[in-house]
């Protein structure tokens, strides 16, 4: 029977920011493809144990119920917390396959109007956190000899967004950062790659949608597709550059954010 690429079986992955969205979704999508062992990391206990509750369930209906699921509250902005999460990791597992740098956030405003503090809080969650994640798994995955990094940027890291520069900056940095990391550990078996999101229809950015007044289906519009993205998108993207589907692709930033609409005649 040919091998599945996809197939995570024997491997142990973490995903940050893996209590809502995209990082919960991934979650999900990795324990239908066979994964042994998920661990999750946000700072909101509450959101953890649901999710793990729901994953194990899953693991169950889907075929996979040996999948081993941790959840560690833990602030990527943290040194402390990080390298505590990644401790705990190999406690449970023994080993870390898998990265999923997914934690992110940001706040927009005008940029002379941007405290000092708010910009380095920014780049401490988008920048530092994948930093410290990945510079904690990675001894780990060095020690193995492989291992796959994920790392979550936006589609203001190449193209910018206007009362976003802080943001736009750290996750352009992030992007800078993966290439690098493929590069230094392409000899130790480790790839590293990066996706820039667009516009993404999870749980959080639906609520600050609706607050701020913003019509999903008008936001769609403004891709080729026609149509915003859901986490399961996003999710399916990570799966590939997760697993050995991938296994000649590293350093990389892929756009998954519905195509470009681009200026000329009209189709109407």
């Amino acid at each position: 029977m040919p091998i599945d690429p996809l197939d995570l079986a024997g491997k142990t992955a973490i995903v940050t920011g893996g209590g809502t969205g995209i990082g919960a979704e991934t979650a999900r999508i990795f324990v239908r493809n066979g994964i042994d062992g998920v661990v999750l990391a946000a700072r909101t206990e509450a959101d953890l144990q649901k999710v793990k509750v729901e994953l194990e369930d899953l693991g169950r209906d889907v075929g996979n119920p040996g999948v081993q699921v941790l959840a560690v509250r833990t602030d990527v902005k943290s040194e402390e917390s990080v390298a505590a999460m990644v401790a705990a990791t190999v406690a449970e597992f023994g080993r870390i396959d898998i990265l999923v740098n997914n934690a992110g956030g940001t706040r927009m405003g005008p940029l002379e109007q941007t405290p000092t503090k708010a910009w380095d809080s920014v780049f401490d969650l988008n920048a530092k956190g994948p930093f410290l994640c990945t510079r904690e798994a990675g001894k780990h995955m060095i020690a193995a000899g492989r291992g796959t990094i994920v790392n979550l940027s936006s589609g203001a890291g190449v193209t910018g967004v206007r009362y976003g520069a802080g943001y736009s900056a750290a996750k352009a940095a992030l992007q800078m950062f993966t290439r690098v990391t493929a590069a230094e550990w392409g000899r130790h078996g480790i790839r590293a790659n990066c996706i820039a999101v667009g516009g993404i229809a999870s749980e959080r950015a639906s609520a600050a949608w609706e607050v701020a007044g913003l019509d999903q289906e008008a936001l769609g519009k403004h891709t080729a597709l026609g149509r915003i993205g859901v986490p399961s998108d996003i999710g399916h993207a990570i799966l590939f550059l997760a697993s050995d589907m991938s296994s000649y692709v590293s350093g990389q930033t892929f756009s998954v954010d519905g195509g470009p609409l681009l200026g000329g005649p009209s189709d109407d």
